[in-house]
């Protein structure tokens, strides 16, 4: 999925103040950087990125 398919549904916006308020409630509010996600193995983004990014530091 993605902010295209998942937020805006191909809106047209009137400014690009009112596309990025859009996008900052997707992020706060449909994202969010806590909730858990299937494609993650039901962990957040925070908890996932813990884990892997020491891996691809290396």
């Amino acid at each position: 999925m993605s902010l295209k398919h998942e937020w805006t549904n191909h809106r047209a916006y009137a400014s690009l103040g009112e596309a990025r308020l859009s996008v900052f409630r997707y992020i706060e509010t449909f994202y969010n950087p806590r909730r858990r996600h299937q494609t993650l193995g039901y962990k957040s983004p925070e908890q996932f990125e813990a884990e892997h990014a020491p891996a691809q530091a290396a």
